[in-house]
């Protein structure tokens, strides 16, 4: 049937996200092709985050372009590698920073989203802080166990009671060990205060004081008052610090085990579409921080994708580049170009994809739909090329069609033929002939001067 090796319930995926125009989170493997370079970069990039460093990249490109395709093909391979991943899209309900003043909380907002959608290799669906913390403190208490040489709980009464009292202490001092060292940091005392809470709690069995401290964790209190009079904690997530919070998981996810945090956030085009100056600024001002703080050495173990248009890059009077501190930072240098880029730039451009990488994954489509539907593909390498043809000849394509354009016309193909077996393909997209559009007046009488004008 087919050579692709994808289980019915991916390619199910993968079609109808695709043809959605969205994104899949699972199966990007089976259909990702090209972009060689930019994945190169960033892989780098992720290199140097486990390393102990920290990377802030722009992906840049047009709607349908494979902006978001690219994030989420990097998100999946740095939770394979063991990165904690996070990703949020911004909204008109979530941004950077929130409005001065106002009760509603967008960047808190945005926190909780990656909080939300926090996940790991065994755990790729988000939700996956529970995880985390357990899997790290049951890690501790193995390491002790086998520090002692015997199973707790072996020998007389007195003996099993001395034994869980030197194994509780030594545990609770390995974790303050680890809690010692982010007290250092903005904010860290308040987390360490948490982590150490939900020690207990889960040492205990307490589940309700277990929840509570999840919610801390995620930003999930509404002021200090809350935070205090539940868990007796002076703190709590908000909009002007949830970026520290962020730093303080990184590092504290690198002593849990995991190799670094990779924060991805797109559709930074709600920040352009602001219609405030002062809220956008303000929100360019928090892209400024997370960009110096990344660059500058101040985090560690964290890497941060953002896509966005290059509209909402490049304006100079609503965009990124509006804001003069960043654009001096992000703007090109004098040598590159259209045909030369310099993929370790902060701001990776996304070209569109060469006409053999089309056909790639026109042809990786053809056989996912054949083993969705249970058939024998019969779209022939020339109906492929056809179709290709087709696409290319519109009008504007050169400069406007989109990868996301084409993969919907396709699967919309695939199911036309597939539904309706007597068709071919040229009756399908018809015979690839395009004449110019004529003018209304015909037989008209044209002065000779203007015989050989044409518009």
């Amino acid at each position: 049937m087919s050579k692709t090796n994808v289980p019915p319930r991916i390619a199910n995926l993968l079609i109808n996200a695709l043809r959605s125009g969205v994104v899949p989170r699972v199966g990007l493997e089976h259909v990702t092709v090209g972009r060689a370079q930019e994945i190169a970069a960033i892989l780098h990039d992720i290199n140097m985050i486990e390393a102990g460093g920290a990377s802030f990249r722009f992906i840049v490109g047009k709607y349908g372009s494979g902006k978001s395709f690219l994030m989420q093909t990097i998100r999946n391979y740095a939770a394979a590698r063991g990165f904690v991943v996070c990703d949020a899209d911004l909204s008109p309900e979530r941004r950077l920073v929130g409005n001065k003043g106002s009760s509603q909380n967008q960047g808190l907002a945005t926190y909780r989203e990656l909080m939300q959608h926090l996940s790991t290799k065994a755990k790729p669906d988000g939700g996956a802080l529970p995880l985390i913390l357990e899997k790290w403190i049951s890690g501790i208490m193995t390491e002790v166990r086998l520090a002692a040489g015997a199973a707790v709980g072996s020998g007389n009464g007195e003996a099993v009671a001395n034994a869980d009292v030197q194994f509780d202490a030594e545990v609770e001092r390995q974790i303050f060990a680890v809690m010692g060292e982010l007290e250092g940091m903005v904010n860290g005392f308040a987390f360490a205060q948490a982590v150490s809470m939900y020690y207990r709690a889960y040492r205990d069995g307490d589940e309700s004081k277990k929840t509570a401290v999840l919610k801390w964790f995620r930003g999930e209190y509404n002021g200090v008052r809350d935070a205090r009079a539940e868990l007796g904690i002076n703190l709590c997530v908000g909009d002007d610090n949830w970026y520290d919070f962020l730093k303080i998981f990184a590092v504290f996810l690198v002593k849990a085990g995991y190799k670094g945090l990779l924060v991805i956030i797109d559709e930074l085009v709600n920040l352009y579409k602001l219609p405030n100056a002062i809220t956008r600024a303000a929100n360019y001002e928090k892209i400024l921080t997370l960009f110096n703080d990344t660059l500058q050495g101040k985090a560690r173990h964290i890497g941060f994708l953002m896509g966005g248009t290059p509209q909402c890059m490049e304006d100079k009077y609503r965009g990124i580049f509006s804001y003069e501190a960043l654009r001096s930072r992000l703007a090109e240098g004098h040598f590159a170009g259209a045909d030369v880029k310099d993929l370790t730039a902060p701001i990776i451009r996304l070209q569109m994809l060469t006409q053999e990488e089309m056909y790639v994954l026109v042809e990786k489509l053809r056989d996912i739909h054949g083993i969705l539907y249970s058939y024998t593909p019969r779209l022939t390498h020339e109906d492929l090329l056809y179709f290709l043809t087709v696409e290319y000849n519109r009008v504007g394509a050169a400069s406007h069609i989109t990868p996301r354009e084409i993969i919907r016309d396709f699967i919309e193909l695939a199911n036309i033929l597939h539904q309706n077996p007597q068709l071919s393909v040229p009756e399908v997209l018809g015979n690839n002939s395009f004449e110019l559009a004529k003018g209304g007046l015909e037989n008209e009488d044209i002065d000779a001067a203007f015989e050989e004008f044409e518009i």
